[in-house]
This record gives C-alpha cells, structure tokens and sequence, in this order.
C-alpha cells in the first residue's frame, strides 16, 4: 500500500492520515524538540516554522510539554501539523491529543499507537524489526518511525528493511545529520525525522538564528 500502512474505514481518519502522508512525502523532514527550558521550545518550534520545517514533533520527555503544544496551536492555528513524541500510554495519547497535538509519534508500538488511531489522528509508530513493520501494519499505523536508526545499520538497514515492505512509509530517526539524512532518502525513506542535528540547544535556551541557518540546510537537503 502506498496511502499509510493501513487506510482507516472513516472519512475523519483517512483525511488525517492522508494529509499527513502528503506533508511528509512534501516536506520529507520532521522535526523534534525536546527541550528543557518550555519558553525555548515554544520559541523553537515557531521559529522551525518560519524557516520552512511546518511538521514539528514536541517530545514529551521534554520540560512541559503540553504546555508547549498548547502554546504553538493558538500561535500556529488549527491546520499545522504539530505532533506530540515519545507517546507512551493511552493516556500520554490523550494528553497530548487535548493540548492540540493533530499527530502521534510512539518509540515503539503499544497503548500509544492504539489510543492515537481511537482517536482519529496520524500515527508514526516506532517500529526496527520485520516483526514490528507487520504488527503496526496490523494495528493501522499511519507511517513507520525507523527507531533507533543509525545504532541499527543506517541507510543500508533501511534499504534492507525495504526489500520485503517496498510500499510502506519510513521514517528513520535518531542521529541523523544532513548527510544522512540525504543517504536515507536516497534508499527510499519518506521522510527523516532529526533532533539535535537540527535543534542543537535551542530548545535550551540556545542561538535561534543558527537554528534557522541548519533548517535552512536540512530544508535543502530534504527538497
């Protein structure tokens, strides 16, 4: 299948699903801020924006996150695609859903991914092995986040993984610069998804101007 890993049978969810599989397959980079200083990440996740990365994941292993997420709906409105990470539980699902997260990202599969699909939104669902790609195909995933990639082969790991799953939607992350990020999308993944490579410590209170210099670059990279 080429529309997700699995269309959903409503015309709400499949109209989410849809949508966010075209802004990956668009924009074929997804940023991640996981910070400690919640005024820093509200600010990076706006000015990730501004520099032309419009699909941001707020992590929320990161300092108050849901606050975070509230904060950049009301600034970003309704149609951005703002996602909420490390989604663990059904109720980190829910949270995240009620601060205004319109997309679900999990490290692995379990009440996260469920929860997420119950409630009509996108989910990247983190998946490594052949076992894992079949079980979120099962349970609906919308894409599959290749986690963690670079610890696990890297773009050849990726490309193998392929060969039996060529018409799904991957995602790898985790310790994906630019130049990996462009092996990657080389090999066929959808879309990378990059941390610190891209954010470095503005999240912490760091240099959002080289902040907007390195999306500018994985902007290029990702076109």
């Amino acid at each position: 299948m080429t529309e997700g890993v699995r269309k959903s049978s409503t015309d709400g969810p499949a109209a989410g699903a849809a949508g966010f599989l075209a802004a990956l397959r668009a924009r074929r980079l997804l940023a991640i801020v996981r910070g400690r200083d919640p005024e820093a990440s509200f600010r990076t996740v706006l000015a990730l924006v501004e520099s032309g990365v419009p699909l941001v994941e707020v992590s929320l292993s990161g300092s108050d996150a849901l606050g975070v997420l509230r904060r950049a709906r009301a600034e970003l409105g309704a149609d951005a695609w703002l996602g909420a990470g490390t989604v663990l539980t059904a109720d980190d699902a829910r949270r995240a859903a009620g601060a205004g997260a319109n997309l679900i990202v999990t490290p692995g599969l379990g009440a996260g991914v469920d929860t997420g699909l119950e409630l009509g939104l996108p989910v990247l669902a983190g998946v490594l092995t052949p076992t894992d790609v079949i079980a979120a195909s099962a349970a609906g995933a919308t894409a599959l986040k290749v986690f963690p990639a670079s610890a696990t082969g890297g773009p050849d790991y990726l490309k193998a993984l392929r060969g039996p799953f060529p018409g799904l939607p991957f995602v790898p992350v985790g310790g994906v610069d630019a130049d990996a990020a462009a092996a990657y999308l080389e090999r066929g993944a959808t879309a990378v998804g990059v941390g610190s490579p891209l954010v470095g410590d503005a999240a912490d209170g760091g240099d959002l101007d080289a902040l907007r210099r390195r999306a500018r670059r994985f902007a290029e990279v990702c076109a």
